[in-house]
């Protein structure tokens, strides 16, 4: 499609909208009939520590919206020389989780607590033995429990809470709606049902009881919708928050607003069945969607949540990456520019990572831990970054750049040998997103060597949630009855270029060894914790 055709359909009020607040940045995508993104705006924003709660203010949240909303205006104009006034359907997204409470008269009760925060661990643990389900710290129910426990006067005032999607798609419609895979985050979902658990919501009603509160829990839930259902319209009150100026016409129809998961599986094609995502930067999660239910419940280990059509997912994240190779290619970049030479920093990446695939298989006995905060995972609190080798191994450049790409997926192994091995899930095929992945060969094979799994990544990778979000919000108006799935696979990954790398068995072997080595060695990472400060 050419530039006058989109300019055309951008006019004619076809294109479709899709906005994520993710934790650093607050990004908008505009797709044409395609599905394809021909403009785009975004935000930078930072959550704040305030009186000991992770946060973003109302403040932040409508004006990192609106700006982000402007800035694709701007980019509209720049490019096709028109002002946008009309959008065919729309949808945000946000980071999952979190606690957003209001009262009946809607006024917000305590500052959003995001999911950053560890301070629901009492009520994580009592309601996952509760319900015999994991139910992790920064879930919504467990910032609600939490304080409860801890008789924060507020809680006898809660008439609705809800996710930061939820909250911005209230704000723009007047619905209290949830999109399944974000309601997923705040509390179990009966997958049969496609709605909360009604079981699970019975057991906390009974729980507090004692308390003398006038609400129940399935009072003060938003409605779960799964992907395609009417989730309302864009107000005119909604229309002139999002755009000030006054340019976008009300009516738009709007998707149910979803997870950053969520539209994590949109954007690489994994909602169905045996299919996953894995996305690897500062922080790496591996979603696999199930065939049945797990067996146990795997509390700090593995999450269950949806895909936006409400099939069973299973999580497992890590809280550290990439982040720790960084430094040490940093550090090698110094060493190169103080003996007098220059290298641009895309091509020391590319040439220290490339070095990791000449290295030993199990890089030779180095072993380095990567864990700059701490590791639910493998059960560590803390973080102190370490690198350990033995006298006689084999120290060498090519297996020291291997032994940190292994250790950025150590903990992520953890976790995915419950479904491998305790929980026999079978994978057909697992798509790879983010920055592990930019020189492409280096993460697809080190990836695939640790899930001993072919990995792939598809040509549109780089897009992301909100455009994911902004296929959710076509599905909603295009998808022609469609299941998610087979509209994903036909009318937007249908002729997507893929790379597909099945790392060898020498190779898989290899990270086996290292992380026999990795496993072992936990205990010097516990002990620098224990000891060094």
């Amino acid at each position: 499609m050419n530039e006058k055709m989109i300019a055309q359909e951008i006019a004619d009020g076809k294109a479709v909208l899709g906005i994520e607040f993710g934790s650093t940045r607050i990004k908008a995508v505009l797709i044409n009939s395609e599905n394809v993104p021909v403009a785009g705006g975004a935000f930078d924003w930072e959550n704040s520590l305030v009186d000991g709660i992770w946060t973003y203010s109302m403040d932040e949240i409508h004006n990192g919206l609106q700006t982000c909303y402007a800035d694709l205006k701007k980019d509209v104009k720049a490019k096709y020389g028109i002002t946008l006034k009309k959008i065919k359907a729309f949808g945000v997204s946000a980071m999952m989780h979190g606690y957003l409470a209001f009262d009946k008269s809607d006024n917000l009760l305590v500052p959003f607590r995001t999911w950053r925060n560890t301070i629901t661990g009492a009520a994580s643990e009592k309601l996952s033995g509760l319900f015999n389900y994991p139910i992790p710290e920064r879930w919504s129910i467990s910032h609600l429990y939490q304080a409860i426990l801890n008789k924060e006067p507020h809680v006898k005032d809660v008439a609705f809470f809800t996710t930061l999607a939820g909250y911005v798609h209230w704000k723009l419609s007047g619905k209290k709606v949830l999109g399944i895979g974000d309601a997923s985050g705040m509390f179990p979902i009966d997958i049969a049902e496609k709605d909360f658990n009604k079981k699970m919501i019975g057991q906390f009603n009974d729980l507090i009881k004692g308390e003398g509160f006038g609400w129940k829990l399935e009072d003060i839930l938003p409605e779960a919708l799964v992907a395609g259902e009417d989730a309302g319209t864009m107000t005119a009150e909604g229309a002139k928050f999002l755009d000030p100026e006054g340019d976008l016409e009300p009516g738009t129809p709007l998707a149910p607003p979803e997870g950053d998961a969520g539209t994590g599986m949109a954007a690489t094609n994994a909602v169905r069945e045996r299919t996953g995502n894995v996305s690897a930067g500062t922080s790496v999660f591996a979603m696999v969607v199930l065939e049945k239910d797990l067996s146990a419940a795997y509390n700090g280990k593995i999450d269950l949540v949806t895909t936006p059509a409400g099939s069973l997912t299973a999580m497992a994240h890590a809280n550290n990456c990439t982040g720790e190779y960084d430094k040490w290619i940093n550090l090698f970049g110094e060493a190169i520019k103080a003996c007098g030479f220059d290298v641009k920093k895309g091509d020391l990446y590319e040439n220290l990572l490339s070095a990791a695939l000449e290295g030993d298989k199990d890089c030779g006995g180095l072993i380095p831990y990567n864990y700059i905060s701490g590791e639910s995972m493998t059960g560590l609190s803390e973080g102190r970054p370490l690198f350990v080798r033995t006298q006689n191994c084999n120290f060498n450049l090519k297996n020291f750049m291997r032994a940190q790409l292994f250790t950025a997926l150590g903990a992520l192994r953890t976790g995915m040998d419950i479904l491998f091995d305790k929980e026999h899930v079978a994978i057909d095929k697992l798509n790879g997103h983010g920055g592990f992945f930019k020189t492409a060969k280096v993460g697809l094979t080190v990836m695939s060597a640790a899930m001993h799994t072919p990995i792939s990544t598809l040509s549109t990778a780089g897009e992301g949630g909100p455009w994911g979000m902004a296929l959710l919000a076509s599905f909603l108006v295009n998808g022609k009855g469609q299941k998610l799935e087979d509209f994903l696979d036909k009318d937007v990954f249908g002729s997507s270029k893929a790379e597909t790398v099945m790392a060898s068995d020498e190779d898989v072997k290899g990270f086996n060894e290292f992380f026999k080595n990795y496993t072992r060695g936990l205990a010097v990472e516990r002990a620098a914790i224990e000891n060094v400060d």
